[in-house]
C-alpha cells in the first residue's frame, strides 16, 4: 500500500487527501497496529465522507471502488489528456500508465473486511454495499452517473492491471477526462492566478423541443450548431429581440441537446472579458468544441470592454480556434446604445458615420443573427396550452386562455416567460388547495 508514493502520472488525485488517508488505514490493518482508537477514528472520518460523497452524486454500491473510479475519470495528466485526444497514447506515457495502474488496482481490490478484523470498527457494510438514490444527484447528470457506476464494474472484473489500463482507457477515449468531459457546463472565476473554469452542477433539463413556436428561429440555431460540432464551418451567433422570448431557454436547450456530441458551455459576463485569452487557452487543445456565451450582452456608451471583445472574436492576430464559437443573448440588435445625436444632422461629431460604424461592428462580428419576437395573442395561446399540458393541468381551454389573458396584462405583456410564470402561478394555487 505504500506504494502510492511511487505514482508517476496520477499523483494527488483528490484535494480533499480522502484516498490517501483511506489507504494510510488499509496499510496499517496489515502491521501490528498499536494506534487503534487513532485508527478507528480515522475510519469513521472517512465512512463519513464517502457516504457524503455517495449522497451527493447519487452513487450506490462500493463506494470505495465507486470513489477510486470517479478520482480515475476526473483526473487530468498527460495519459488521460492524449487518449482523450488522440484516441490511444503511445511509448513511455503507456509505461508509466501501466506502473500506476499496477498500484491502483492493488488498493482497489482490497478487502475492506480487514477494517473491522483490525480495528474493530462497524459500518463496513455501508462502504461495502451502499443503498444510493439516483434521483437526489447534485453534481453530475444522471447518464455520467451511470456510466462511471458502469466502469467501477468493469474494474471490479478485471483480470490484471491491464485490463484494468485498458478499461479506464477506454473510458478515456469515449467520453474524455477532467470536470470538461464529466460536464456539460461551467462559468468562470476570476483567481490571483487566472481564470478557473467550474462546473455547473445543475442546468434546467430543456430541449429545444421544449420551446413552443418559434421554428424559423429554432431551426436556424440548429443549423449552425450542428454544423458546429461536426468539425464544419460555422459562425458565431447573437440571439436578440424581446425579453422572455426564450433566447436563453435555447441557450440551455443547445447544452443539452449537444452534449453527446463532445459541447460544452461556458459563461462568461462582460466584466470578464479579462478572462478570455485565459479561458481560450485553457480549451483551444481540447478534444470538445466549446461555446462561449455570454447572456444579456449590451453596452452603454460608456463601456468600452466592447471593443476588447471585438478583437477577440475576430480582428486580433491570433486566430480564434476552430473548437471555439461565441454565442450571445441581447434585448439589443446592435448591442451598443445608439442616440439620436448619432444621426447625421444632429451629430457635432466630424467623422460622425465613422462612429456609427464602431458601433455596428460589434454586431457584424456575429454571423448568425436570430431574431425572437414577443408572441402575438395566438402564439402565445399555443405556448400556455403546451405548457398546461405539459404541466397536467386540467382546465377548460376557453378558461385557460381567458385566465392567461388577464395574467399577461398585469405581468409585462405577451411572452413565454409570462406563460411560464402564468403555469407556475396555476400549479402553485393547486398544490396550496
Amino acid at each position: 500500500m505504500d506504494g502510492i508514493r511511487e505514482f508517476i502520472l496520477y499523483r494527488n488525485l483528490d484535494d480533499s487527501n480522502l484516498f490517501s488517508r483511506f489507504v494510510a488505514l488499509m496499510a496499517h490493518t496489515k502491521k501490528d497496529c498499536k494506534k487503534k482508537e487513532k485508527m478507528s477514528k480515522e475510519f469513521y472520518k472517512c465512512l463519513h465522507e464517502l457516504l457524503a460523497f455517495a449522497a451527493d452524486y447519487g452513487f450506490w454500491g462500493n463506494l470505495w471502488q465507486v470513489y477510486l473510479t470517479y478520482l480515475l475519470v476526473n483526473h487530468e495528466n498527460p495519459y488521460s489528456r492524449a487518449c482523450e485526444i488522440r484516441g490511444k497514447a503511445q511509448g513511455t506515457l503507456v509505461e508509466a500508465a501501466q506502473h500506476d495502474f499496477a498500484l491502483l488496482k492493488e488498493v482497489f481490490d482490497f478487502d475492506l473486511s480487514m477494517f473491522e478484523e483490525a480495528y474493530g470498527v462497524f459500518g463496513v457494510e455501508m462502504i461495502a454495499d451502499f443503498k444510493g438514490d439516483l434521483s437526489s444527484a447534485k453534481m453530475l447528470n444522471q447518464r455520467m452517473i451511470k456510466r462511471i457506476l458502469a466502469l467501477s464494474l468493469q474494474l471490479k472484473e478485471a483480470e490484471d492491471e491491464t485490463a484494468f489500463l485498458h478499461a479506464v482507457t477506454q473510458f478515456y477515449q469515449d467520453f474524455g477526462t477532467g470536470k470538461i468531459g464529466l460536464h456539460k457546463a461551467f462559468r468562470i472565476e476570476h483567481t490571483k492566478k487566472g481564470a478557473v473554469i467550474v462546473p455547473i452542477t445543475n442546468i434546467a433539463d430543456v430541449r429545444l423541443n421544449d420551446l413552443t413556436g418559434y421554428e424559423f428561429a429554432k431551426k436556424k440555431l440548429m443549423d449552425n450548431t450542428d454544423a458546429f460540432v461536426k468539425g464544419k464551418k460555422a459562425n458565431n451567433c447573437l440571439l436578440f429581440g424581446d425579453a422572455g422570448t426564450g433566447k436563453s431557454t435555447s441557450i440551455k436547450a443547445v447544452a443539452n441537446q449537444y452534449y453527446e456530441n463532445g459541447l460544452r458551455i461556458i459563461e462568461l459576463y462582460k466584466h470578464q472579458f479579462q478572462d478570455l485569452h485565459d479561458v481560450i487557452a485553457q480549451i483551444k487543445n481540447r478534444n470538445y468544441k466549446f461555446i462561449i456565451y455570454m447572456d444579456d450582452l449590451s453596452f452603454e456608451d460608456f463601456e468600452i470592454e466592447y471593443k476588447y471583445l471585438k478583437a477577440v472574436i475576430e480582428g486580433g492576430l491570433e486566430k480564434k480556434p476552430d473548437n471555439i464559437l461565441i454565442y450571445a443573448t441581447s434585448n439589443r440588435r446592435h448591442l451598443i446604445r445608439e442616440n439620436f445625436s448619432d444621426k447625421p444632422s444632429l451629430s457635432d461629431d466630424l467623422h460622425n458615420n465613422d462612429t456609427v460604424q464602431e458601433k455596428l461592428s460589434l454586431a457584424a462580428r456575429f454571423g448568425v443573427q436570430i431574431y425572437f419576437g414577443a408572441p402575438d395573442k395566438k402564439q402565445y395561446g399555443q405556448i400556455v396550452t403546451a405548457l398546461a399540458k405539459k404541466h397536467q393541468i386540467v382546465m377548460e381551454e376557453e378558461e385557460l386562455l381567458a385566465r392567461a389573458g388577464k395574467w399577461e396584462l398585469s405581468h409585462g405583456g405577451r411572452s413565454g416567460r409570462t406563460a411560464q410564470q402564468f403555469i407556475d402561478h396555476l400549479l402553485g394555487k393547486e398544490g396550496c388547495e
